[in-house]
């Protein structure tokens, strides 16, 4: 074991461990690097097994939360609006700092039991369309005096009916919902469902999360044009042109003694230095009263001081628990709402594992380690339902991508992360903090993250063949349809009468849920439209998801459960059929060793016998 440095140069002083998944399995086996530089850019500092010094857990776990946090707390400011909270800071914070301890939670679950890859758990966007899609209908619109920061009384029993009454109705529809998804994975139906479901269903699903949010960021952008600018302009600066430049900081070793080591800061943390700058400059502004003091004046929304001293009225500790609101409450036409970001969820999740395991040196997931992943998925959005997030949980992509700039793929690193977003949610001060940012600083981080969001789901038809002309029409038109249907229901709210009330708000919630109506137009459309499988990128996408590994040592030792849990399952024969049961772990490929694996191997074909199993189960 030598000293080293990442390949990146982020001075990262310890031990680059050898280990059988330290190579990323960029390339197939017996294939030559082109380049020597190219061959050590491609190498670990720390495995998906391995255990890194406890310091630099703490230090690597503390990026993955800063990398995760602006969608964490984009959330619950999103959803604030539809909550009619949108002055009432105090309870911002205590989202906040619900959404940061639920996190926490379903992040140690996902690593421990759950795909057991490094991936973060956190807040979906997928939720957040259907869920503003829901609080929009006639009888959850919000009074008019809750938009008037002068008529606000924030302790009064009337305004606390308000929002509560609110969160109480997408709880029961989020916790309802999330049983579809722990249904799904533990059941091992996930894979039936990707069969159907390719690219250019994908693609106009992510793109319209993005896209349907576009008045959010502009109503916050718009509050302070020139606040929110510069919020953009620096989020750009740092993340795209100065994301390659290293900067010197102060380092300390045992060899080199006091040196200097160079860190790729704008690459790690671009989003929130963006919105830090902007945010001080905020600070400086207000208490010099630049910022307008009236209400009703333009740029008043750009002072940090607008939600009063909610830092100093925020507790120090605040410990959420389930049903802190009250008891849910069950709408049918939220719960099949939420189903269709459910499904979108589980959707971009599996790629999701895909990626993480081959930028952390794993080999690729096997359909149990899947399976249990997004069954523990379900019950992260069952818990968030439960503890008053208004939202649910799902993997996030950013911090998938921080593992390549970082080389390490230690799942210690993301458990640590995960204690400290339970820290960061039992301390109260620190979500009123967040509560303070102004409204044009978030706007212009919405601007960013959005596009970004619409932008990834564009990028899945990198796998299509978009010179064929059924594929153009098919995107295009999902992605019209998706966009044109929702803007006249919301103008036409009326429009929907049936005479059935639960099936006129169920229309009401699909048809105003952009998501939901590009992809089942893409989905409908891509299936019986005829076409061959390499022109709908079928071929090409499997081809990025294969390679089922799951009788591998390697496999093994990455994705089975813990604490010898995988032991004692393997010695009941029954269970090899279970899906999210892990096969037999061989100790060695010697003798019996190996015709036992080879046994096991055969068992292969068996496999569609476990969807039948785990639904009986």
């Amino acid at each position: 074991m030598t000293l080293g440095r990442d390949s990146n140069g982020h001075g990262i002083d310890a031990f680059a461990l050898e280990g059988r998944f330290c190579d990323l399995p960029d390339r197939k086996r017996g294939e030559e690097m082109d380049t020597s530089a190219e061959e050590e850019s491609n190498k670990l500092v720390y495995c998906v097994t391995d255990v890194p010094p406890w310091y630099l857990c703490i230090i690597l776990g503390i990026q993955h939360c800063l990398t995760a946090f602006g969608g964490i707390i984009a959330i619950p400011l999103i959803l604030s609006r539809g909550l009619c909270l949108q002055f009432d800071g105090l309870t911002q914070s205590h989202l906040i700092s619900t959404i940061f301890f639920v996190s926490g939670i379903c992040t140690l679950l996902q690593v421990t039991f759950g795909v057991r890859l490094p991936i973060l758990q956190g807040g979906t966007f997928t939720l957040l369309a259907p869920s503003m899609a829901m609080l929009s209908m006639p009888e959850w619109t919000c009074p008019a005096w809750t938009q008037n920061a002068s008529l606000v009384n924030t302790s009064s029993t009337d305004f606390i009916e308000v929002w509560q009454s609110r969160m109480r109705a997408l709880q029961g529809s989020i916790m309802v919902g999330s049983l579809f998804q722990v249904f799904v994975g533990f059941s091992g139906l996930i894979g039936l469902f990707m069969r159907f479901i390719g690219p250019l269903t994908i693609a106009p699903t992510i793109a319209l999360i993005g896209l349907s949010l576009f008045d959010s960021a502009g109503s916050s952008a718009g509050n302070h044009w020139g606040i929110s600018s510069m919020t953009i302009a620096l989020i750009i600066l740092f993340s795209q042109y100065l994301r390659h430049i290293p900067v010197p900081f102060p380092a300390f070793s045992k060899e080199k003694k006091l040196h200097t080591s160079r860190v790729h800061v704008f690459q790690i943390l671009p989003v929130l230095l963006g919105i830090t700058l902007p945010w001080f400059i905020c600070y400086l502004l207000t208490i010099y009263n630049v910022f307008p003091t009236e209400p009703n004046q333009y740029g008043y929304l750009a002072r940090t001081d607008v939600k009063g001293d909610v830092v100093s009225q925020a507790p120090w500790f605040s410990f959420p628990y389930p049903g802190q609101w009250g008891v849910p409450t069950v709408s049918l036409a939220g719960v099949v709402g939420i189903l269709a970001g459910v499904i979108s969820s589980m959707i971009e999740s599996v790629g999701d594992y895909h990626a993480c395991a081959r930028l952390s040196g794993a080999p690729p997931p096997p359909k149990h380690a899947i399976n249990r992943g997004i069954g523990i998925e379900g019950l992260g959005c069952l818990l968030a339902g439960a503890w008053g997030t208004g939202n649910g949980t799902t993997s996030y992509s950013e911090n998938v991508g921080a593992l390549g700039i970082t080389k390490v793929g230690s799942r210690m690193v993301i458990v640590a992360s995960g204690v400290l977003m339970v820290a960061m949610g039992v301390f109260g001060k620190v979500a009123a903090i967040f509560t303070t940012i102004p409204s044009p600083v978030v706007g212009g981080m919405f601007m960013v993250m959005f596009g970004v969001i619409a932008a990834a789901g564009v990028s899945n038809l990198q796998y299509v063949d978009m010179n064929s002309s059924r594929n153009i029409f098919i995107f295009g038109f999902s992605m019209f349809s998706g966009l044109v249907i929702p803007n006249w229901i919301f103008k036409n709210s009326t429009a929907i009468a049936t005479g059935v009330i639960e099936l006129d708000q169920v229309l009401q919630v699909l048809l105003t849920t952009s998501m939901f109506v590009g992809g089942f137009f893409g989905f409908i459309l891509d299936n019986t439209i005829p076409g061959s499988k390499h022109e709908r990128g079928i071929v090409a996408w499997n081809k990025a998801h294969e390679d089922d590994s799951s009788n591998t040592l390697e496999s093994g030792d990455v994705y089975n459960l813990p604490f010898g849990i995988s032991s004692y399952l393997s010695s009941s024969s029954w269970l090899r059929y279970v899906p999210f049961c892990p096969p037999g772990k061989p100790d060695s490929l010697d003798g019996a060793d190996l015709d036992a694996l080879e046994s096991k191997q055969q068992l292969g074909p068996q496999r569609p016998s476990q969807i039948i199993v785990g639904a009986a189960l």
